[in-house]
């Protein structure tokens, strides 16, 4: 249940609010949406002109209120990227859920943030005393204290997204994400599972991309799929991802 209400005009002032026990920021408010078990104050980010997307040199630099459907929509991002997004929730939720959300929230079976894994995602990451840049690896593992303000990614890769789901309208259950750089280095990450998306390689050569993704798997068991239909599947999604990368 919400308490108090707060609508800073500066993103200091909103720091500053943010320091204050059981006090979270308000984005989006997909999440409030969904009910929140303890009495809570919010911090309003609507003013703080944090939605901005824009292009600087070989980067996508996305504002941290920026809306799912606002990336969908644009022309800079790449095809696998939008599929991604579109998985993640339906149109009357990107219309509102905010992509820093959307990562805070993220679990394994997050699509976008799967495909956000794999570009190699930088995050600036604010609290009142200091400003820090993290990746989005580093923050799944850790999840500092702080507001993200801005997301990046590179925009001079490759990229290619596979995913196999139970019904169009379900998250996938296997989803496979690759991004490769003009240096040949290559990135694999495998969503669908556990409490966060999977980085299964990180190297300089695309070789042995089917054997990462059955070793990253190997444990992936739960309620909506066995681990043996998950390894084999992630086999052949990393393959066709491969494929088409190579294509482009």
């Amino acid at each position: 249940m919400i308490t108090t209400y707060h609508r800073p005009k500066t993103l200091d002032e909103a720091l500053t609010l943010l320091t204050q026990p059981n006090t979270i920021p308000l984005g989006g408010g997909t999440l409030l949406s969904k009910g929140m078990p303890d009495s809570v104050s919010v911090v309003d980010l609507q003013l703080l002109k944090l939605d901005a997307l824009r292009v600087n040199g070989n980067e996508l630099q996305i504002g941290a209120t920026c809306t799912l459907q606002s990336l969908l929509e644009s022309e800079h991002v790449s095809d696998s990227l939008k599929t991604a997004f579109k998985l993640e929730a339906p149109l009357n939720i990107r219309n509102s859920a905010t992509v820093a959300g959307t990562i805070v929230a993220s679990d394994g079976r997050s699509p976008s943030v799967t495909m956000l894994l794999a570009c190699d995602t930088k995050l600036e990451i604010r609290d009142s005393k200091r400003s820090q840049v993290s990746s989005l690896s580093e923050y799944l593992l850790t999840r500092p204290k702080g507001l993200i303000t801005s997301i990046t990614i590179p925009l001079n890769i490759k990229t290619a997204f596979e995913y196999v789901s139970k019904t169009p309208a379900d998250k996938p259950i296997v989803c496979v994400s690759l991004a490769q750089w003009n240096s040949g280095r290559t990135r694999l990450t495998l969503g669908g599972y556990g409490k966060i998306p999977l980085l299964a390689m990180d190297g300089s050569e695309d070789g042995g991309i089917e054997t990462a993704a059955r070793i990253a798997y190997h444990e992936a068991n739960d309620e909506w799929a066995s681990a043996e239909y998950r390894i084999e599947m992630a086999a052949v999604l990393s393959k066709r991802c491969l494929e088409s990368i190579k294509s482009i």
